[in-house]
């Protein structure tokens, strides 16, 4: 079936020597894999590789005949042109740790409209602004409001965080945070991107990154620490 849908780029491994496999999260049908041929070849090259950069939102037109197969695009072009990702080496990084973080959450089958649109203007504000150390943390965050996991924010005036329930608790389980990393984590439910960003040192970027990687683990089967975690951790040492 023809299809025209926007696709956020998740990755893209070279196959042989002029061809791409890329993975796109799209509106229309969740997760899909695309073959690129010769995405290496000719003069236009760098422009057809600058495509498939991890976040990349695109406009595309392709034949999608079953989840079995890789599709083939018929057309495409960039969606949203980023003025900053592509160059900005914080950007970029934290780019392809979400890729990576995004790409481990979602399932072949998955449509999710909802958490498609809220991506794509998280991304537009990461190009637009330069404030964005706690950029990563509020997006994972974020997400597990469209992946059925987000915090029950109905009883936080208890000190424990349970992990495994997602609940606060009044006593510390086995399964709860830290007072003190309970209390770095309300700090982040409160934050939106526009918030200031000061409000973590270094240091408790790290735990709540920690937290959140540990959070996602335990409520999604499969789910591994992206490779790009020690990039990260360095850009923002």
């Amino acid at each position: 079936m023809l299809v025209k849908t926007k696709a956020i780029v998740l990755s893209s491994l070279r196959y042989q020597e002029k061809s791409l496999i890329v993975k796109c999260f799209t509106l229309s049908d969740g997760l899909n894999s695309y073959f690129v041929p010769s995405a290496y070849s000719g003069k236009k090259s760098n422009q057809k590789i600058a495509y498939f950069q991890p976040l990349t939102i695109l406009e595309i037109e392709a034949n999608h005949k079953n989840k079995v197969t890789l599709e083939h695009f018929k057309e495409i072009k960039l969606a949203h042109a980023f003025q900053t990702i592509s160059t900005d080496i914080v950007k970029s990084t934290i780019a392809m740790f979400l890729s990576e973080i995004i790409h481990q959450s979602i399932h072949e089958e998955e449509k999710n409209e909802n958490l498609f649109n809220f991506l794509e203007s998280a991304l537009l504000w990461l190009d637009a602004h330069d404030q964005m150390a706690n950029f990563h943390l509020i997006l994972m965050l974020e997400m597990t409001k469209f992946l059925g996991f987000y915090p029950d924010t109905s009883e936080m005036e208890f000190k424990f965080f349970d992990t495994k329930e997602g609940v606060f608790s009044p006593i510390q389980g086995t399964t709860c945070l830290s007072e003190h990393e309970t209390f770095l984590f309300k700090k982040l439910i409160d934050l939106k991107f526009d918030s200031g960003q000061k409000v973590f040192a270094g240091v408790e970027r790290q735990i709540l990154l920690k937290i959140l990687l540990d959070y996602y683990t335990i409520h999604l089967d499969g789910f591994k620490k992206p490779k790009s975690l020690d990039v990260l951790k360095e850009v923002f040492a």
